[in-house]
């Protein structure tokens, strides 16, 4: 009987304990048990269409006037490309890589535009890390509006969190690199980080426990705490959240056709790739940069931030730097910038996202993805050769 009796008393503190932890955690757990099932891989497809309807997010309005792309009836798209010696057929490789759906843009018009999976024009499709480009354009505008004196400047001039910390003194400009030499790994480390951010630790007091791996500007490391830095640095010097700074500094000004949205991760936007946007407004954004900066005789970014947003001529920017398989595409601040002659840079987000711009053809492409197998070997220097030969072909 005494036995029983104190098994019913842990089992009565079991259920206390696990209630409390309900009662502080429970809609977190919540979010993290949705968020798990949102990316199994049968699920892709609809969770990137549909992320302001899973995930907690914060609205970012348009602004009045959109701007519209001419619209032509569907072009041809080049048969297919050769990336070593092998040849793939365009129709089969946008099957293969679960593309969701695709835009060809040239000179202002649209001359290509497919949905898959249910998707429309309408659709919000999911940034995952596109979102990292966005943030560095925010960066531009805080660095020339004085909000952020400089890049050069030390992250912990802006994050209080990194004071006495192995960190305060990184500039800016690495972590728009991928050069901080903070001592992180994106495969082995990514989960604990989620984990304790949603939990309740602030981003900024985890980052700051894991101090320095090697000197910033030694080795380009793709950390994707870099851009939740950056986002950081932009709420703490401008006094906004990065959703606010977003709509009012950018997308109320490029012509916009839809709210986008931002994920919340413990009540604040995820920096590193949480946006969720329309095709078209995808392109818009690109179309910026493909116009130095500027929109109907706006300059929204300047020329020269553009410009040095595309520059890898430093070692650890340049395509193949370090040798590393993860490098074969040249970085810049927060853009990626693959070997050739054409200018070309792009947004990529994981599952298959991305935003492809060639100047010298004044092509833009975006392709969005449910691509399970997005981390297979030459998947994004494939594409690359893809987007080429859709670039090529139209005239």
């Amino acid at each position: 009987m005494k036995k029983m009796k104190r098994v019913g008393m842990i089992m009565v503190g079991v259920v206390v304990v696990a209630g409390a932890l309900w009662l502080c955690f429970g809609e977190k757990i919540k979010i993290l048990y949705t968020s798990l099932n949102s990316f199994k891989d049968e699920n892709l497809a609809h969770t990137f269409q549909h992320t302001p309807e899973i995930q907690p997010t914060k609205k970012i309005s348009k602004g009045g006037e959109p701007f519209h792309f001419l619209k032509e009836d569907n072009t041809e798209l080049a048969e297919g490309f050769y990336f070593k010696d092998t040849f793939y057929p365009s129709e089969k490789f946008m099957e293969d890589t679960k593309t969701s759906a695709m835009l060809v843009v040239k000179n202002d018009e649209i001359r290509y535009e497919q949905y898959f999976f249910g998707g429309d024009e309408n659709t919000l499709f999911s940034s995952n890390s596109m979102g990292k480009s966005f943030v560095s354009a925010l960066m531009g505008i805080a660095v020339s509006e004085e909000d952020v004196e400089s890049i050069e400047d030390p992250i912990g001039k802006y994050i209080p969190e990194f004071a006495g910390t192995e960190l305060e003194n990184i500039p800016i400009r690495t972590c728009l690199q991928m050069a901080s030499g903070i001592h992180f790994n994106e495969d082995t480390d990514m989960s604990n980080f989620s984990m304790r951010t949603l939990m309740g630790t602030s981003a900024m007091k985890v980052i700051a426990k894991y101090g320095m791996q090697e000197a910033p500007y030694t080795y380009r490391r793709y950390l994707s705490i870099n851009t939740e830095i950056l986002g950081q640095v932009i709420k703490n010097a401008t006094g906004c959240g990065l959703a606010e700074y977003m709509e009012e500094k950018l997308w109320k000004k490029i012509g916009a056709d839809h709210d986008a949205y931002w994920t919340l991760s413990n009540g604040t936007e995820l920096a590193m790739g949480g946006l969720s946007v329309s095709l078209r407004d995808y392109a818009r954004f690109a179309r910026l940069y493909l116009n130095e900066g500027s929109y109907q005789g706006q300059q929204i970014l300047t020329k020269s931030w553009v410009k040095d947003s595309m520059d890898v001529s430093a070692e650890y920017s340049k395509p193949g730097a370090n040798q590393d398989a993860y490098n074969a595409i040249g970085y810049g601040y927060q853009w990626w910038v693959p070997d050739g002659n054409q200018s070309e840079f792009m947004a990529i987000g994981v599952y298959g996202q991305w935003i492809y711009v060639n100047p010298s053809k004044q092509i833009i492409i975006v392709k969005t993805s449910a691509d399970p197998d997005f981390m297979a070997e030459g998947y994004e220097l494939k594409h690359v050769e893809f987007f080429r030969a859709i670039a090529d072909g139209i005239s």
